[in-house]
């Protein structure tokens, strides 16, 4: 695995920070690195800037739209849009079910709805979990029934990350019973417009609004938008999954949230000193660095065998506990090193186009709301108990 930059790769990464300095606007860089709410209009126009590049799906065939990049040129990509703070890819479609599609889809699947991922016109969501089936996703009780050309749909999802700005939702469906449960499980295309699809928010410890509750009753969904076979959603989940897990990672931002916590920690001063003075804190800095470089290197690896055609294994699910528990590490410290200018409940003041002044620093606004929401990052995508459970079987063999 050759990381040194060639001429070309070096071209390549000016060619990146100056699309970056020209597309990116200053305020909505400025919300990411303070760790403030981001519209989806922010947000979309990113995508939208990359797509018109055709920089917003790195990891599909090129002739699906990707970029046909090269392992370094991937590498750089990330690593200058995590230093320059650019809004998230939303990961639903480009990331998930998007190479789902270009596996297992029809063509008139792929026709219909991978131009629109491409362009970031259609939003789509993720109908996994529900009430009763969480990490053990194969209990799943969301039932599909065959009425002519169509599934009718009955169940509740839960956990559904930006289901209130959603087109599209992909969902795991049970369309038989009488077997072992991960036998009876299809996947789904369904229209968010549809009639009979209600989304209410659920309001989590951070006081944002991200994740719903879906309610879908007697939902008619044509059966041409079943994803590879019927009954065989099983395998299409674990294909979708490893993709997921891979991008829980998120290397490069958490090497740009970790600077910021130096930034915040040189600034705030503890007894007229420096917390970077603080032998104590300086300590769990360098062992976060740490752990991020490893991870960085094991992140690498999983890109180089992607490049070759290569679908994550057990590295997808070494990625996505590692990586979410170095996100939680960081946000501690964020916490620690903003110290009391955490206390202040300021949500409102955040949003944007607030008349609320905000008290203190914008990162002292964040710290907090960050440290709640961000505890979510073990449990979603499969928890880490099972990721755990996954490597002691797939690795050990236990």
């Amino acid at each position: 695995m050759n990381l040194n930059f060639s001429e070309k790769d070096q071209k390549f990464k000016t060619e990146v920070r100056l699309f970056i300095e020209e597309n990116l606007n200053k305020e909505t860089a400025k919300r990411v690195e303070e760790g403030l709410p981001i519209s989806k209009e922010a947000t979309q126009e990113w995508q939208k800037k990359l797509a018109l590049k055709g920089w917003l799906a790195p990891g599909w065939a090129k002739e699906y739209g990707g970029t046909g990049w090269s392992l370094t040129q991937r590498y750089i990509f990330d690593e200058e849009c995590g230093a320059a703070s650019t809004p998230r890819t939303i990961p639903f479609g480009v990331t998930m079910v998007g190479p789902v599609i270009i596996k297992y889809g029809t063509e008139e699947q792929k026709k219909k709805y991978l131009p629109k991922i491409l362009s970031s016109d259609e939003w789509w969501c993720q109908g996994y979990s529900e009430p009763g089936s969480g990490s053990d996703l194969a209990s799943l009780s969301t039932k599909a029934t065959k009425e002519g050309n169509y599934y009718i749909i009955n169940g509740t999802k839960t956990w559904t990350s930006l289901a209130h700005h959603a087109d599209q939702m992909f969902a795991l469906v049970r369309t038989r019973s009488d077997c072992k449960p991960q036998e009876g499980i299809s996947f789904l295309l369904i229209d968010m417009k549809s009639e009979g699809i209600s989304v209410n928010p659920i309001v989590t410890l951070d006081g944002g609004s991200e994740i719903n509750m879906v309610y879908l009753e007697n939902v008619k969904v044509p059966l041409k938008n079943i994803v590879h076979e019927e009954n065989k959603g099983w395998t299409v989940a674990k294909y979708l999954l490893g993709h997921e897990r891979v991008s829980i990672a998120e290397v490069a931002r958490s090497k740009k949230a970790l600077s910021k916590v130096k930034e915040i920690a040189r600034l705030n001063l503890d007894s007229g000193k420096s917390l970077l003075e603080n032998e104590r804190f300086i300590d769990k800095i360098i062992k976060c660095d740490i752990k991020l470089q490893a991870l960085e290197y094991a992140e690498l690896k999983v890109i180089s065998d992607a490049v070759k055609g290569k679908s994550p294994g057990a590295e997808a699910s070494i990625l996505k506990i590692r990586g979410s528990e170095i996100q939680q590490e960081i946000t501690e410290l964020t916490l620690e090193a903003s110290g009391y200018h955490a206390y202040p409940y300021q949500i409102q003041a955040s949003e944007k186009g607030s008349n609320e002044p905000i008290v203190g620093p914008a990162w002292g606004v964040s710290a907090a709301p960050k440290y709640f929401n961000m505890r979510k990052t073990t449990i979603y995508g499969g928890s880490n108990e099972i990721q755990k459970n996954i490597l002691a079987k797939m690795v050990l063999g236990l």
